[in-house]
C-alpha cells in the first residue's frame, strides 16, 4: 500500500521550512511529507492524491496566507479528505485571530490549533500529531495480528466478534471464509469443516465458534475470580467502573473488576470525545478506556473478563456475585456499574439484518468500510451525534433521523454545531423508521413522516440505531430496589421500607447495604462520562464509611 501522507501549507518560507523539517525528521519514511507555499496548490495536490486513492491523514495550514486563510483552506480540504485531521498553525503570541479560530474549531471546520515549532525536536508540536497518529494506527489495523478471525462476512457473530475485539483494543484481522486467504488459513489450521467463525490466536491456538471468555483465556486473560475474599467487587468496566477500580486499588483495597463484553462500556465506541477535561485535542472512548484500564492493572486490580454476573446476594458481612459459569466472587462490598444497552427498533425485517448493515452499537470498526455509502443514524442524543460525525469524517453520506423536532434539549451544543457545519450530514426531524429490506444485507429503509403519515422507501447500506437505553439490571435480586424503568435506586432514593438497617443508606448505596450503584445504571444519574468517572472516585470514600459502620446481613438460606 502507498505510504500515507502528512501535508503542510504555509506561505512563510522560514516557518514552512521549520514545519517541514520537524515532520520529515520525525515521521519519514513511515509517512510521506508534502509541503507547499500556496493554499491553491495544496487543494490541487489533495485532489490529485484523492484521485490516485492515496490516504492523507494530517493536514496543517497557516492561518494568515494571501488569497485564502488557513481556515478556508482546511474547510475545503475537509470536502476532499473528510477523515483527515486538520490543524491550524499559529505563531507564539498571536492573539489577533483567537475568536475566529475558536469559532472554526467549534463549527468543526478545523480539529485543533497547533503552535508552530519554535526549535528542533519541539515536543509540544509533536504531541497532538503523535496522539492522532496513534489513534489512527489503532483503528486502521494492519501490522501484526494478535487474532485472526475467519468467518462469513455478513454473519452476525462474525461482525459482533470483530466489534468486541476492536472495542477491547485487540489487534485482529478478519478474513472471509470464502476468500483465498480465508480458505488457506482454515486448511493450515485443520479447520476446513469447523463451525464458523474460527479464531486463530498468535500463540497457535485455534478456536471454533468461541465465546468471548474462550478468546480471553486463549489470550491469557483471567476469566475466573480468586477464591480469596476481595474488599471490592466492581461489576462493569465502563468509565464509572474503571474509575472505581483505579481509586479502590490505589487506596489499598483488594479490588476485582468484572466485564463481560468491552472495557469502556458504551463509551469505548465513541470515536472522539471533545468535552472530556484534560484532552484538548479530544480522545476516543476506546483510548480513554484503554488508558484507564492500564492504570487499574498497574494499581493491582484483578481483572476478570467474559464471565457475566448473573446474581447477587448478601451473606453476613460478605456480598456474593454469582457468575455465568456457576462460580462465585466473594467481597466485602460491591459496586454495580453495568451501565445500559441500546434499545431495539423492534422491526422484524431489520432484526434479521443485525450485523449485516443494521447495528445497535457505534461505528468504530464499521466506519471505514462505509465511505461513499448512504448511512442512516437513528437517535437524537450525544451518542447518535458522535456516530454521525465520525461516519461523516470517514466519508459516508449520513442522514440523522429524529422523531423529535430539535436536538436542543438532547444533544451537546458542540455536536449540534458540528452536525450543522458538516456537508456530509443531513438531518430529518419528525421521521421514524418503520421497515427495511435486503437480501443478506441491508439495502433499503422505509421511513414515515410522523406529521403527515406519508411513507417512502430510501436506499441504505447501513443503519445505526441509538434510540435510548435500558439498564442492565435484570440479573439483580428483588431486594435491590429499582424504578419502573429498571434503574437502581440509591442513597436518598431508596424507600424506607426497603432498607434493612438502623442507619440511613449512604449516597450511592442501594437497598442492599454495602452494595453501591454508579454511572448510567443508577436512577437519576447524569448521562455523562465525566459524571460516571466522578462517581467512581466518590464511591470509594463511601466504602470507607460503610466498612467502618459495618453491614452484617444474615442470609436467608445457605451462603
Amino acid at each position: 500500500m502507498a505510504t500515507p501522507v502528512l501535508m503542510a501549507v504555509d506561505d512563510d518560507e522560514r516557518t514552512r521550512w521549520a514545519v517541514d523539517r520537524e515532520l520529515r525528521h520525525r515521521y519519514e519514511p513511515d509517512y510521506e511529507v508534502i509541503s507547499t507555499a500556496s493554499p491553491e496548490a495544496g487543494i490541487e495536490i489533495l485532489t490529485k492524491l484523492a484521485d490516485a486513492g492515496r490516504e492523507v491523514i494530517v493536514v496543517l495550514a497557516d492561518q494568515c496566507m494571501p488569497g485564502m486563510t488557513g481556515t478556508e483552506f482546511l474547510t475545503r480540504a475537509r470536502h476532499i479528505y473528510p477523515a483527515s485531521r486538520r490543524f491550524l498553525l499559529i505563531s507564539w503570541g498571536d492573539r489577533t485571530s483567537v475568536e475566529g479560530i475558536s469559532q472554526a474549531t467549534y463549527l468543526g471546520q478545523i480539529d485543533d490549533c497547533l503552535l508552530k515549532p519554535a526549535h528542533a525536536r519541539d515536543e509540544q508540536f509533536h504531541g497532538a500529531i503523535s496522539h492522532y497518529l496513534e489513534e489512527w494506527a489503532r483503528t486502521r489495523g494492519g501490522g501484526f495480528e494478535v487474532v485472526k478471525v475467519v468467518g462469513e462476512e455478513l454473519a452476525f457473530r462474525s461482525r459482533e466478534l470483530c466489534e468486541t475485539l476492536a472495542r477491547n483494543g485487540v489487534q485482529f484481522g478478519f478474513h472471509a471464509a470464502d476468500s483465498p486467504t480465508g480458505r488457506q488459513l482454515l486448511e493450515q489450521a485443520g479447520a476446513a469443516s469447523a463451525t464458523l467463525p474460527v479464531v486463530m490466536v498468535f500463540n497457535g491456538q485455534t478456536l471454533e465458534n468461541p465465546s468471548n471468555a474462550m478468546i480471553a483465556e486463549a489470550l491469557g486473560i483471567k476469566t475466573h475470580p480468586k477464591t480469596a475474599l476481595y474488599d471490592i467487587a466492581v461489576i462493569g468496566a465502563g468509565p464509572g467502573g474503571l474509575s472505581a477500580a483505579v481509586y479502590g486499588a490505589s487506596e489499598g483495597f483488594a479490588t476485582a473488576l468484572l466485564e463481560s463484553e468491552a472495557v469502556g462500556g458504551q463509551a469505548s465506541a465513541s470515536s472522539n470525545i471533545r468535552n472530556y477535561p484534560g484532552f484538548p485535542h479530544g480522545i476516543s472512548g476506546a483510548d480513554l478506556a484503554y488508558r484507564t484500564f492500564q492504570q487499574a492493572r498497574v494499581m493491582g486490580v484483578d481483572f476478570i473478563y467474559g464471565n457475566r454476573a448473573t446474581g447477587l446476594r448478601a451473606c453476613g458481612d460478605e456480598r456474593v456475585v454469582i457468575l455465568a459459569d456457576g462460580s462465585e466472587l466473594h467481597a466485602r462490598t460491591a459496586i454495580i456499574a453495568t451501565g445500559c444497552s441500546y434499545r431495539r427498533l423492534g422491526i422484524p425485517a431489520l432484526e434479521e439484518l443485525v450485523g449485516a448493515g443494521v447495528f445497535y452499537w457505534s461505528a468504530v470498526s464499521e466506519a471505514r468500510a462505509l465511505r461513499g455509502r448512504d448511512v442512516f443514524v437513528v437517535g437524537g442524543a450525544n451518542s447518535a451525534g458522535q456516530v454521525a460525525v465520525h461516519l461523516a469524517s470517514c466519508g459516508a453520506n449520513v442522514t440523522i433521523l429524529s422523531r423529535g423536532s430539535s436536538f436542543a434539549n438532547t444533544m451537546s451544543a458542540y455536536l449540534i454545531k458540528e452536525i450543522e457545519s458538516s456537508p456530509a450530514i443531513t438531518v430529518r426531524y419528525g421521521v421514524e423508521v418503520v421497515d427495511g429490506s435486503g437480501c443478506g444485507c441491508l439495502e433499503s429503509l422505509t421511513l414515515k413522516d410522523r406529521r403527515s403519515g406519508r411513507e417512502e422507501a430510501v436506499p441504505a447500506q447501513a443503519l445505526f440505531a441509538l434510540i435510548g437505553v435500558d439498564p442492565r439490571t435484570d440479573w439483580l435480586p428483588a431486594n435491590v430496589e429499582r424504578d419502573r424503568s429498571g434503574f437502581v435506586m440509591a442513597g436518598a432514593d431508596v424507600s424506607p421500607t426497603g432498607w434493612p438497617l438502623a442507619r440511613p443508606p449512604l449516597p450511592l448505596e442501594t437497598s442492599m447495604p454495602s452494595v453501591f450503584a454508579i454511572g448510567d445504571v443508577r436512577h437519576g444519574s447524569i448521562k455523562r462520562i465525566a459524571a460516571a468517572v466522578g462517581e467512581g472516585s466518590i464511591v470509594i470514600r463511601l466504602i470507607h464509611e460503610c466498612l467502618e459502620a459495618g453491614c452484617h446481613l444474615p442470609e436467608l438460606g445457605s451462603c
